[in-house]
């Protein structure tokens, strides 16, 4: 175990140190630039089309914008915005929290294009659409290998490693509020999650359209109420937040590096943009344009990590004792909660990760199942996937909680890297759709997509493509 420590530790330093953090930081800054700050300036349009109804063509209808949308909530709010903002505030201070809003505001602008691309290269399926970016590097760039490598690494990521942190955090935040062994809740887990799995892409998009919502509505009330009952902090926070990000002291220190790598990972880990995961589900929708559902995505990065996180850190900034807690990730996130608003805290806590992160494990699932088929559309492979997925959240709700993240944060890494590599490569057809549907808007009209809109598509399967079949 020491020597696989070793090893994962050595791999998230040279990828993460070397390559990911300025890949990362670039891209979202390339993508920002070149479509004008569409996160910004489209960021009421995102209101309107998540609202919009599937639309069928050719028999195929596929989830409708909000269900695409929650699914990849679903994966994304979890173990992240509780356990992941407190992990990354007790190891790099308050200042974590200010990269971690800037690598979203960045990141809706990264999200907008790779989910936009896998609306373009989607392909039919028998419960509607699938895609993403197995789909979009082989289709658009012509890299078999690339997209054989994309679909090992994510498959592996969030359906074996990320669902083994979704289920050590349960655990931890379970055992806390309810003293229960992990490995009664690792049974319930796998029984819960393998009676959804086997059910499909619908059963899932129906669990997790309904948990998500309710219960971020529910956590986001109770942060509201915690921030406003301290209202008179709030500046100090935020001059907390500031002065660790770029502080002289913490500069000298060595505690601003710290602060932007642990506001990187964790934001990374919690709203996804850029590494691949969302427009697996964004794939799924049925819409009219492309880039509708690129918004929608953008909006997601938003809610998340701006919303979603931020509440979570003002509470754990808020507690006094942040900086000496023993505990890490949940239970310190418990405890703060808990110094707020009493000791009812640790339990609605233990309730509300275990429906966020138990969503995340099938939003998870739903993302490597997508690419099982890709690589071999076969019923025996995606089940043998499934007993898989489940024996892995029996071994994260009993695994130490570093060994899980340690390994999340290596797999995250290596499957960002291939997919921002590809979206850079592709970043013109994704402009050329927002041009599309920026002209379509100005005219006036409800924005629809045809594959000849865009001259020089190739191997698009859907967009008008397979009438031409007929």
């Amino acid at each position: 175990m020491d020597f696989l420590s070793t090893l994962i530790d050595y791999g998230n330093t040279f990828f993460w140190d070397y390559i990911l953090i300025y890949l990362l930081i670039g891209a979202g800054l390339y993508f920002t630039f070149f479509s004008k700050f569409a996160q910004f300036r489209l960021f009421p349009e995102m209101f309107k089309v998540i609202t919009e109804e599937a639309v069928e063509q050719s028999g195929k209808r596929g989830t409708n914008a909000f269900q695409a949308f929650s699914i990849s909530i679903a994966s994304r709010v979890g173990t992240g915005n509780l356990a992941g903002v407190a992990l990354a505030v007790a190891i790099g201070g308050p200042g974590a929290v200010f990269w971690m809003w800037l690598i979203a505001l960045i990141g809706m602008a990264t999200a907008f294009i790779e989910s936009t691309l896998a609306q373009v290269y989607k392909v039919p399926d028998k419960d509607g659409f699938r895609g993403g970016p197995a789909y979009y590097i082989e289709k658009a760039l012509g890299q078999r290998w690339m997209a054989v490598l994309f679909s090992v690494l994510i498959t592996i990521t969030f359906g074996l490693v990320f669902n083994a942190v979704q289920a050590n955090t349960i655990s931890e935040a379970v055992e806390k509020a309810f003293n229960i062994e992990h490995y009664v809740t690792g049974i319930i887990l796998v029984v819960l999650a393998g009676i959804i799995i086997f059910g499909g892409i619908k059963r899932i998009a129906i669990v997790s359209g309904t948990i998500v919502p309710i219960m971020a509505l529910i956590y986001i009330v109770v942060s509201l109420i915690v921030v406003v009952m301290n209202i008179s902090e709030v500046p100090r926070i935020f001059g907390m937040i500031f002065s660790h990000a770029f502080g002289l002291e913490q500069f000298v220190g060595g505690g601003v590096g710290a602060a932007l790598m642990q506001g990187i990972k964790r934001g990374l880990f919690s709203n996804e943009a850029g590494m691949g995961s969302a427009p697996n589900a964004a794939a799924t929708a049925g819409v009219s344009h492309p880039a509708k559902q690129g918004l929608v995505q953008s909006l997601a990065v938003f809610v998340d990590t701006i919303v979603v996180c931020s509440f979570t850190a003002f509470i754990i900034l808020l507690y006094n004792d942040f900086a000496s807690h023993t505990e890490d990730g949940i239970q310190l996130t418990q405890t703060a909660l808990s110094e707020q608003i009493g000791d009812w805290a640790t339990i609605f806590l233990a309730v509300t990760i275990f429906l966020f992160a138990f969503s995340s494990v099938i939003g998870n699932y739903y993302y490597g199942e997508s690419n099982i088929d890709f690589l071999k559309n076969s019923k025996t492979w995606r089940n043998i996937y499934r007993i898989f997925v489940l024996g892995m959240v029996m071994f994260g709700s009993m695994a130490t909680i570093d060994i899980v993240w340690n390994m999340a944060d290596l797999f995250m890494a290596m499957m960002a890297i291939v997919n921002l590599v590809a979206i850079l490569l592709l970043n013109k057809i994704a402009f050329a759709i927002l041009s599309d549907y920026m002209k379509q808007r100005k005219e006036g009209k409800d924005p629809s997509f045809h594959v000849d809109n865009v001259p020089g598509l190739k191997n698009v399967e859907w967009w008008g493509a397979q009438d031409r079949e007929k």
